[in-house]
């Protein structure tokens, strides 16, 4: 059972929503620790003065800004806890938007927000006018110490909110500051190209289904550490190949469509199983192909 993270209140005019705060994600990264290759003793990292050669103590460990090299602005922790923001339990909502103005870039994590005892129909007066104006709150909240920007939407399969912290506009790369970007002329192609490059498109086109994508790597990984662990030799495979260049655009599409035309052919040439109410997606997707 998921705990919550923090609790507070969502904050609109005068109205005042208690909520809980949970994760909406648990990353699955396998992690590995340093150990001596020579005796399998686990690595103490240790923090050392590089002139003196000597271990520095914990409390001995001052801030320092950087401002050429050698050259530091000293910060003691006293000094950055009179810029702590205050210390509220409120998200507070500055604005209502569209959702499709904020580009993706712009999220970071996703939290969902739960009403807390007695706030259901206050939550649900808010989760539903949101709803029916189809609009995103900005909101500003001070979660461990640290003031985040974040938007909160209704959760598209649920009667739930959910919150996404977000970055600042001044910590996104803008796309002016990337080298080797073409021109738009570079970026143009033929009416054929593009029509048949729509047909590849539409001939793939599927309902999204989160759960059919895994983390292979992961999976491979954990395997792996089974498999060492019972005493089973491992083999190194062989370097993958590098991806050949396209020389034909076209032809590439002409391939690639002949492709996904001939595997539908081989699923209908299949015996037919009794329809479900899955098939929907699949069958729209032939569909699609065909025209």
């Amino acid at each position: 059972m998921a705990r919550s993270i923090w609790s507070g209140a969502i904050s609109f005019g005068l109205v005042n929503v208690p909520i809980k705060l949970y994760s909406a994600v648990s990353k699955k990264t396998v992690r590995f620790h340093q150990l001596n290759g020579e005796t399998g003793n686990r690595i103490q990292q240790k923090r050392v003065d590089p002139e003196t050669g000597e271990e520095v103590a914990y409390e001995n460990i001052v801030k320092g800004y950087e401002l050429t090299r050698d050259r530091y602005v000293l910060i003691t922790p006293e000094e950055l806890e009179t810029l702590d923001p205050e210390k509220t339990r409120s998200i507070d909502i500055e604005d209502f938007v569209d959702e499709s103005e904020i580009d993706p870039i712009f999220y970071d994590h996703p939290y969902y927000l739960v009403p807390d005892k007695g706030a259901a129909k206050a939550y649900g007066l808010l989760l539903n006018a949101m709803a029916d104006a189809e609009k995103t709150a900005i909101a500003r909240v001070v979660i461990r110490q640290k003031e985040q920007l974040v938007a909160i939407r209704p959760h598209r399969d649920g009667d739930l909110l959910v919150m996404e912290t977000m970055v600042f506009a001044d910590e996104v790369v803008g796309a002016d500051e990337l080298d080797g970007l073409p021109d738009s002329k570079e970026l143009s192609v033929s009416d054929r190209e593009l029509t048949m490059a729509r047909q590849l498109i539409e001939s793939l086109t599927d309902d999204f289904d989160p759960g059919k994508y895994k983390d292979e790597y992961r999976e491979k990984v954990l395997e792996l550490i089974e498999a060492k662990a019972e005493g089973q030799e491992i083999a190194v495979q062989p370097e993958a190949p590098a991806p050949a260049k396209v020389p034909d655009l076209m032809a590439a599409l002409e391939a690639s469509l002949a492709a996904v035309r001939g595997d539908e052919q081989e699923e209908e040439a299949k015996p037919k199983r009794k329809s479900s109410s899955g098939g929907g997606a699949r069958a729209k997707k032939k569909e699609t192909a065909k025209s």
